[in-house]
C-alpha cells in the first residue's frame, strides 16, 4: 500500500538536501521558484502535496530534475545538468572533478 506521508517525507528530505548541498536558503529558493518560503518549507517537511507546476519549478531553482525529487532516481535530465555545469568549469578543476569520482566510484570495489 502506497505510504503518501512516507513518499512526501522522502521527496521533501531530498529537496532538503539539495538545496542545503548548493548552499542556498529557503528563501532563495522559494524566490527562484515563485513559491512561498512557508510553501517550500511545508514541502520539504514532508506535510503538503505541491502541484506538478511548483514541483517543477523547485526542481528547477535545485539543479536537479522533478524525477529525483520524486523517486530519488538520477533521469538523464539529471546527467544533462551534471554535464553543463562540467562544461562551464576549467580543465583543471574537470581534471580534479574525474579523480575525485575515479576515488567515489572505486570505493564499493574495495
Amino acid at each position: 500500500m502506497f505510504d503518501v506521508q512516507h513518499f512526501l517525507k522522502e521527496m521533501g528530505h531530498r529537496m532538503y538536501l539539495q538545496r542545503k548541498q548548493l548552499g542556498l536558503t529557503q528563501e532563495r529558493v522559494a524566490e527562484l521558484a515563485d513559491i512561498s518560503p512557508q510553501l517550500l518549507s511545508n514541502a520539504e517537511n514532508g506535510i503538503q502535496v505541491i502541484g506538478s507546476d511548483k514541483l517543477y519549478r523547485i526542481s528547477q531553482a535545485l539543479e536537479v530534475s522533478a524525477d529525483y525529487l520524486l523517486s530519488g532516481n538520477y533521469s538523464e535530465k539529471d546527467a544533462q545538468i551534471l554535464q553543463n555545469k562540467l562544461q562551464e568549469t576549467t580543465d583543471q578543476k574537470r581534471e580534479a572533478i574525474d579523480k575525485i569520482a575515479d576515488i567515489i566510484i572505486n570505493l564499493d570495489t574495495n
